[in-house]
């Protein structure tokens, strides 16, 4: 007997140096690289949502709310990686069949599955709703006149096979660092266009073609539970402050790509890893902060949910606003392949763990991904549904990492809010943004 239990020890021994080594070998990024990624995947269409945030917190509120976010994403970060050194394990779902065996194993690849799907539907979603916009405006149109490349779901299709696709069908993260460092170059520049915008749109809202926007005024009014006004509000809670946490934790999401992240790491250990993520956090932080505050500041309570609708509102051949568009929907479109790596990596240690590297399996895991993703962006109604429930999953998950039942208890209270604002019928803006 006393044999067995060291038979079985030394394999389990050899199992873990073998990841190990395995970890050893595939860790060929450089340091700034691996900030690109992680930055890319934190960065994505939370951002446009943000704003609208603030509208229904406040903005002390707003920021108390999203430093203790950040802190609580950088800390569940620490965490990780700190399990993961402890066992010399850097896969999420052998991590969880290390501790739980193999229902555990399933149930980490089942989160981060659905993690990333809801990730990549978001990001699609804006493509759905915001490339036809910005095709129509170049076109000189005035109107969406129903020709095929003004529809939002054709246009996902050949999105998703013409650029996505190819990207996803790397064979290594790491070589996705570029299109990263490219993404993040156009949200800085959208990020620049909302501070210089602010000191170049009055309040009150006026329409450059119409005059003013009083019907959309009153409709923002009503959704924000206060009246239009041109002046910062500190705190405040109405019916839409429900969607805050979920929009603020989908902003910050990055933990399925953290583990892979650091084994692809060149010279990776723990401290250098954790060194990646406190640069990718505070740096996306930054980003949103002053994306939030200037976007705000600008429309008030006449923000909507997704911030270019807004900027739209005032004038939507506005040159220097449709080059934001085209920017945010390269930044969100190559931010897709960067997600959808850990759902494969998911699949392929659930169903073939120990099989080396084949091609067929690559390829045809990454396009059923594309397919599925598809689907539900042509089907999914408003992306502030996909912000509120994957945003408020998320931050249930942070909240069993760093053991707070509060996080969680709160989690039930905002979807209970969202679903009785579904019920009711309030209403909301934005149609399909």
């Amino acid at each position: 007997m006393q044999i067995h239990h060291i038979l079985i020890s030394a394999k389990n021994d050899c199992e873990i140096l073998s990841q190990m080594q395995q970890v050893r070998f595939e860790g060929k990024t450089s340091f700034g690289m691996s900030v690109f990624n992680l930055s890319n995947a934190i960065m994505g269409s939370g951002i446009l949502g943000l704003a609208f945030a603030m509208s229904n917190t406040g903005v002390i509120l707003f920021i108390i709310l999203l430093v203790f976010i950040a802190i609580l994403s950088a800390y569940s970060i620490h965490l990780l990686l700190k399990s993961a050194g402890v066992i010399g394990i850097r896969a999420y779902e052998q991590l969880g069949n290390r501790a739980f065996g193999t229902k555990g194993k399933i149930l980490a690849a089942f989160v981060i599955t659905v993690h990333n799907v809801g990730a990549m539907s978001s990001y699609l979603f804006i493509v759905k709703s915001e490339l036809p916009l910005v095709i129509q405006a170049f076109l000189g149109k005035q109107e969406n006149t129903g020709e095929w490349f003004l529809d939002g779901n054709y246009l996902v299709i050949i999105v998703s096979i013409v650029i996505i696709l190819p990207l996803a069908l790397m064979k290594q993260l790491g070589y996705l660092g570029y299109t990263s460092g490219f993404s993040l170059t156009c949200m800085v520049f959208f990020l620049i266009s909302v501070i210089y915008k602010k000191f170049n749109i009055t309040c009150p809202l006026e329409d450059r073609h119409q005059n003013a926007l009083p019907n959309d005024t009153d409709v923002h009014s009503d959704l924000n539970g206060t009246e239009h006004v041109c002046e910062a509000k500190l705190f405040t809670i109405n019916s839409q402050t429900a969607y805050t946490i979920p929009i603020l934790a989908f902003a910050f999401v990055c933990h399925p790509e953290v583990l892979p992240i650091y084994t692809e790491l060149r010279d990776a250990t723990k401290k250098r890893m954790q060194k990646v993520a406190n640069i990718s956090i505070l740096a996306m932080f930054t980003m949103y902060l002053l994306t939030a505050l200037f976007g705000y500041l600008t429309f008030f309570g006449a923000v909507e949910p997704e911030l270019l609708h807004t900027y739209s509102k005032v004038d939507a051949l506005d040159v220097l606003i449709l080059c934001v568009r085209l920017a945010v929907l390269v930044a969100v479109t190559l931010t897709v392949p960067v997600v959808l790596f850990p759902i494969r990596r998911a699949v392929l240690q659930t169903i073939w763990p120990d099989k080396p590297f084949h091609w067929a399996k690559h390829i045809g895991i990454a396009f059923g991904l594309i397919v599925i993703v598809n689907i539900l962006v042509i089907f999914v109604p408003s992306i502030r549904d996909i912000f509120g429930l994957i945003g408020m999953f998320l931050h249930g998950m942070n909240g069993c990492v760093v053991w707070a039942s509060v996080p969680i208890l709160c989690c039930y209270l905002y979807l209970s809010f969202i679903i009785i604002d579904w019920v009711t019928g309030q209403s909301r803006s934005g149609g399909g943004h």
